[in-house]
């Protein structure tokens, strides 16, 4: 998605994005050297298997309830409810019902600003 399209106006983030029948279905609306923003809607029982990133990530979800595993942590996370997902550690997601998260990665500068 064309960010530019994002600009300057109001979204329910809810309706930028569809469920898909027994499926996981992402929608990156910034994607930029510096980070990430991505919409993601499950379908109940649909995940994100185990995985790790370079960067830390924040996740909050829009609607519905997931169970997100951190290494050997299990934690469900309800609609309204955030969770940072620490960067290179093992995680993974499951719908437990219908749900709708956002994703916003930061990646680190590589370059340090100094004052």
């Amino acid at each position: 998605m064309d960010s530019s399209l994002l600009t300057s106006q109001v979204y329910k983030l809810s309706s930028l994005i569809a469920y898909s029948k027994d499926s996981v279905v992402s929608k990156t609306l910034i994607n930029k050297d510096s980070g990430t923003i991505t919409l993601f809607s499950f379908d109940k029982d649909q995940g994100l298997s185990e995985h790790k990133a370079p960067y830390d990530a924040l996740v909050y979800i829009i609607k519905g309830d997931m169970l997100i595993g951190i290494e050997e942590n299990n934690f469900t996370v309800k609609t309204g409810e955030t969770i940072l997902l620490p960067a290179n550690k093992m995680h993974s997601l499951k719908a437990i019902s219908k749900s709708k998260m956002f994703l916003v990665m930061i990646k680190e500068s590589k370059t340090k600003l100094t004052v």
